[in-house]
Parts: structure tokens; C-alpha cells; sequence
């Protein structure tokens, strides 16, 4: 796979470090845990988006675009990180808010609300959840073309073919990195979002012809509703990068019921995954992604879906600026009662 022919730009110096989590591991009496740091990524504090953007920032520079545009919850972490290449490029940005959890933006707010702020965004339109939001930001371009400039639209978590060919590359990084360390993984976990991180994966491994099985934990929907969307983008991918071979259906495979009561409210299972990676190895995770997808592979070890012997990689897809905005939840001053 050839990744060359396609307009790149470069956010990021070096891979990612893959480190082992022998803490974790011991705790847990399982298999070797490893994590690949991609909350290292650059446009800090990094992130699985900063890959993605790479590949569709170029594309919109390639359209003469000066604005981009895109939309995501109100804690955002694609938004900030959309936000911060904008500035990096000198270009304007504008967002556009789904608020999800009503009640639930706060101008004023900390965490991913703060960094909007700091990093200039030029205009935040909020929406009720369930809002057509590519309808909203196709009609901010349109004004945006009425004004003579040019908008680019970036899907909500950068989930497209062209997003999800920062995907392809980190399969191609990982690779490199267990060949170099001498590192056969067994398996790989991840949180399964808006889909594009988790279909690049699979698609890039495909492509490879690696054969590494990959979990995808929901982090907004279980495997029924999540699955189709992950598969659909693994084949637009694969597609658009000339594989030969369709990608498997079995290829796609998430777990759910991590990510209860709604999406990024918090649950007692993501409360304590986040402690135990702190507490054990140091390692912030986020309470909506990070922390429920690691909950997930925590759940999973605990019902001994993996062998003693297997190496597992989970890959840190960021999100470090929304711990800030569950401080409570997290240190335990605010008890979290699951439904």
C-alpha cells in the first residue's frame, strides 16, 4: 500500500512509542498488556484525530481551502485538535456543537471548552443532539462561499476514507515498531467511535495481509449498530487505497456495553479504569473514550477471553483535555451511580 500518492501533512516527529504495561498486567493476572502512546501524537495534547487530520488538511489545502469546518459533542476532542491544525496553518476554523447530553455546553467550561477559547476558533454554533450536523456545516459553507472564501468540510471525528488513511499509516508504524522491539501481538484493542481510527486499522492490517485481530470497544453504540458502520468504512478505505481483496466482515468485530448510561457520561467501570492506569503505570486516559475502552479490555481479560501467553497492544487514542472536565467523577469525590 502506497500512502506517497496521497497529500500528507507532517504533525507529528517519529512513531508513537508502544510501551508494555507490566503493572496493569500483574494486576490484572493476564496477558502482556502493551499500549501504543498515540495521546503523544502532535497538535498537543495529541490524539488519534492528529493522524487523521494529516491526511485531510493537506486535502484541503490542496482545494485552496482558508477555513476548515467540522463539528463533533461538546468536550470535542476531534474539535480541538481540528482547531489547533487550523492554527498551525493558518487557517480559520469553526465549529459546530452537538449538544448530546442536554444541558451539557458551557462556554465557560473546562477542558476541550477552554482550548476552543485559547486557540482562537473564529465561530461555535451549538445544535440539540441528533441535529443533521453535515447539513449545518454544509450550510456554513455555503455562507462561508458567499463571503468569497473557501470552507472545507471535515466529517464529525475526521471519519472518512481520507481520515481513516491515518489509520493505515499507524498499522504500517505498528508493524515496523514489533518487528524492531521483536514483539509478536496477538491481538489489538481499541475504542470503536465515529469508526474511522478502527476501520483505518483494519484496513491497513488487511491491506498488509498481517492478520491481527482487532476489537473494537463501543464507545456511543453496541456491535449491532456499531459494527456495520466500522465495515462500511474499512471498505471505503480499502477502496480508495487500490486492495485487491475485499475486506472480511469477520474482520470487524467490537464489544458493548462499556459505554452505558450514554455516551460520554461517565460509569463505574470507566472511573476505574482510568484510576488503575494512573495509580499503576502513570497514564492519563479520558473519560469518554479512552477510559471506556480500557474498561473494556480490563473487562475482557477478567472473562478470559485471552490466553496467559498473548501479547496485546492497545492503542491511547488521547483525549486529555476532557479529564479536566470530570475531576470530581474521577477522584472519586462524586460517586457515579450506574443505571
Amino acid at each position: 500500500m502506497d500512502l506517497s500518492r496521497f497529500p500528507r501533512r507532517r504533525y507529528t516527529v517519529g512513531p508513537t512509542p508502544i510501551e508494555p504495561l507490566h503493572n496493569l498486567s500483574k494486576a490484572l493476572g493476564g496477558p502482556s498488556l502493551w499500549i501504543k502512546r498515540d495521546d503523544q501524537l502532535g497538535l498537543f495534547p495529541g490524539g488519534n484525530k492528529t493522524r487523521k487530520l494529516e491526511f485531510l488538511v493537506a486535502d484541503a489545502l490542496a482545494q485552496g481551502a482558508d477555513t476548515l469546518i467540522t463539528c463533533g459533542a461538546v468536550q470535542s476532542n476531534h474539535c480541538r485538535i481540528t482547531l489547533a491544525a487550523a492554527a498551525k496553518e493558518g487557517l480559520k476554523c469553526r465549529l459546530l456543537l452537538e449538544e448530546r447530553v442536554p444541558g451539557s455546553y458551557n462556554p465557560k467550561g473546562n477542558g476541550n471548552h477552554f482550548m476552543f477559547e485559547l486557540m482562537g476558533v473564529e465561530s461555535i454554533e451549538v445544535f440539540p443532539g441528533g441535529a443533521d450536523m453535515m447539513a449545518a456545516m454544509q450550510r456554513t459553507a455555503e455562507g462561508l462561499a458567499r463571503e468569497g472564501r473557501k470552507g472545507y468540510i471535515i466529517p464529525g471525528g475526521g471519519s472518512n476514507a481520507i481520515g481513516a488513511l491515518g489509520y493505515v499509516a499507524c498499522a504500517q508504524e505498528i508493524l515496523a515498531q514489533s518487528f524492531e522491539m521483536g514483539v509478536h501481538f496477538d491481538h489489538l484493542v481499541v475504542g470503536s467511535g465515529s469508526s474511522g481510527t478502527h476501520a483505518g486499522l483494519v484496513a491497513g492490517f488487511h491491506g498488509m495481509n498481517a492478520g491481527l485481530p482487532i476489537t473494537g470497544v463501543g464507545v456511543s453504540r453496541d456491535p449491532e449498530n456499531q459494527e456495520p458502520l466500522v465495515f462500511k468504512e474499512a471498505q471505503a478505505t480499502a477502496a480508495l487505497l487500490g486492495v485487491n481483496t475485499p475486506v472480511p466482515r469477520d474482520a470487524v468485530k467490537t464489544v458493548g456495553g462499556y459505554w452505558q448510561p450514554k455516551y460520554s457520561l461517565p460509569n463505574r467501570r470507566m472511573v476505574e479504569a482510568v484510576q488503575m492506569l494512573a495509580r499503576l503505570e502513570a497514564v492519563p486516559l479520558d473519560p469518554t473514550y479512552t477510559g471506556k475502552a480500557m474498561a473494556g479490555l480490563i473487562g475482557m481479560v477478567r472473562e478470559g477471553r485471552f490466553k496467559s501467553s498473548d501479547q496485546v497492544l492497545f492503542v491511547h487514542t488521547g483525549g486529555l483535555p476532557a479529564l479536566f472536565a470530570e475531576t470530581e467523577v474521577l477522584t472519586g469525590r462524586t460517586p457515579v451511580v450506574d443505571p
